[in-house]
Order: structure tokens, then C-alpha cells, then sequence
């Protein structure tokens, strides 16, 4: 296969690691590192290593991946610090800022070393199967070639967006990075309240999961907006109509899931810490 995307650093290759990993060799990924302690093996002609150190210092990246665990980074900073005078670095760790980033990996640099550019980006779980949605936040310093690059390999594991400020970061959080939660949520009680009306567990369980998962599926190829969808299914005083009156009432599911995504940001502020400036 041709090659078409640049070599690339990848510090971590679990669960969205792995993911995207996967999503590249499709690709055509250029000889790449990947770093990490519990893969089994990964194709030629890429290398897996244990550590940083068995990285080879003259390695030139297009970019570095940081996707270890965000309490687990700490540990690898001053590895992965050399190699970003070179490449500038997409993270995928949750609560951790461009500036806490920025800086744990310029105090590993000599002084009057280039600022290193740390991208960051809030994938869902969805990308392990090539349906993610992932946003991302670039400071000032990154470039068009950079961000265009950043795009070009997250597309890989689904949909790209970018925001402006960085504190957008919390409710895109709480909405796409926490959100299919609450669509798993819909399908157990979808589930439950089958079986508690009198259908079979299994009959229960499918009827819940396709619904769900072909209602997505729907909106997704349509291209018709939530709204209209939900209107094209409504029927004037049918059994649909009804039911929503109970969950579109004051106090039902606008006014909770309102609540529900506030709590969500308020605790990924919480997790990031102070915002910088935008």
C-alpha cells in the first residue's frame, strides 16, 4: 500500500490508541514508533517498543500521540520531549490542558527551545469502530499544515471538528466524549422496560439495541435534522405523539439532559483545572 501519511510517534496503544492505530494502517502509515507495554505485536514495517528509550533519537515523527493514561503521562514527558522540537503532538488525554502540557514538556527542554505545540482532542469511544466523533483545540502557535495534518489523521477513525476556545473543551466533553453513554443508557432502559412489560429478555434486548442503533444509523445517512426525523415519525395523537407530550414535558428529558450536560462540563472543568486565556 502507498504511503500517505507521515511516520509517527505514538506513546500509548490501548483501547484509542489501538483504534486509531488501526485507522492509519488503512491509511498507508509511513515506519512509525509505537510505544507500549501491552500490544503483542504490530505489522512491518513499524516498530513496537516497550519504552521511550528504545526509541531511536534521530527518529523524525510527522507527529507525536500522547494516549496513555492522562495520570500515567507524567512519566514519559521528559522521553517525548526531545522529539517535539521536531513534530508537535496530539493529545487525547482527558483533563489535561494545552498550557499544563505545554509546560510539563518545555521544563524537559533546554533553554531557548522552540515552544512545543500540543494539539488537543476529545475522541469518543465510537472510534473503535471507525464512527468517531473527535473535536480538537490548536493554540495560536500551531499551524494550518498542522492542524490540517491533526484533521487528516483523526478522520481516520470517524468525524472531525474543530472549536475556537479551549473551554469549549467541557461540554464537547460532556455531549460527544461522555455521549454514547447516554445512549447505551436509553437502550438498557428500552431493554428493562421491555422485559418488566412482559416480553422475553432476548426479544427485549434486540428489539432495544436495533432501534437505537438503526434510529442512529438513520439520521446519520439520511442527512435530515434530528427535529425533522422526530416529526416524520410522529403521527397527530398516536402512540408516538403521546409518549413524547410525557418526555418533552416540563421537567422531563429537555430540562434533565440540560441538567445532566452542565454536570458533566462543570466536573471536566473541574478535571482540567484553570483554562488559559484564549
Amino acid at each position: 500500500m502507498p504511503e500517505t501519511l507521515p511516520p509517527l510517534l505514538l506513546v500509548g496503544c490501548g483501547k484509542m490508541g489501538g483504534a486509531m492505530l488501526d485507522g492509519w494502517l488503512k491509511e498507508g502509515l509511513a515506519p512509525s514508533f509505537i510505544v507500549d507495554r501491552h500490544r503483542e505485536s504490530v505489522p512491518a514495517p513499524h516498530h513496537l517498543v516497550r519504552s521511550l528509550d528504545d526509541v531511536p533519537a534521530d527518529f523524525r515523527p510527522g507527529m507525536i500521540i500522547l494516549a496513555t493514561k492522562p495520570q500515567k503521562v507524567d512519566a514519559v514527558m521528559s522521553a517525548v520531549a526531545p522529539f517535539t522540537v521536531h513534530a508537535p503532538v496530539i493529545s487525547v488525554l482527558a483533563g489535561r490542558t494545552v498550557k499544563n502540557l505545554t509546560d510539563a514538556l518545555a521544563a524537559h527542554l533546554p533553554p531557548g527551545s522552540p515552544t512545543p505545540i500540543v494539539i488537543r482532542t476529545m475522541p469518543n469511544t465510537p472510534s473503535a469502530i471507525g464512527q468517531g466523533m473527535t473535536v480538537c483545540y490548536a493554540p495560536p502557535i500551531a499551524t494550518p499544515a498542522q492542524r490540517k495534518l491533526c484533521t487528516r489523521l483523526l478522520r481516520a477513525v470517524g468525524e472531525v471538528a474543530w472549536v475556537e476556545h479551549e473551554d469549549q473543551i467541557d461540554i464537547v466533553t460532556s455531549i460527544s466524549g461522555s455521549g454514547p453513554a447516554y445512549v447505551f443508557l436509553l437502550a438498557e432502559l428500552l431493554e428493562q422496560l421491555g422485559v418488566a412489560d412482559g416480553l422475553p429478555p432476548d426479544l427485549a434486548r434486540l428489539i432495544a439495541r436495533q432501534t437505537v442503533s438503526g434510529a442512529g444509523a438513520l439520521m446519520q445517512h439520511s442527512g435530515i435534522d434530528a427535529a425533522t426525523l422526530r416529526r416524520n415519525v410522529t403521527s397527530p395523537n398516536g402512540t408516538t405523539q403521546k409518549a413524547l407530550e410525557v418526555l418533552m414535558a416540563d421537567g422531563a428529558w429537555p430540562a434533565t439532559l440540560a441538567a445532566a450536560l452542565k454536570a458533566g462540563a462543570k466536573r471536566a472543568r473541574e478535571l482540567s483545572g484553570p483554562q488559559p486565556v484564549s
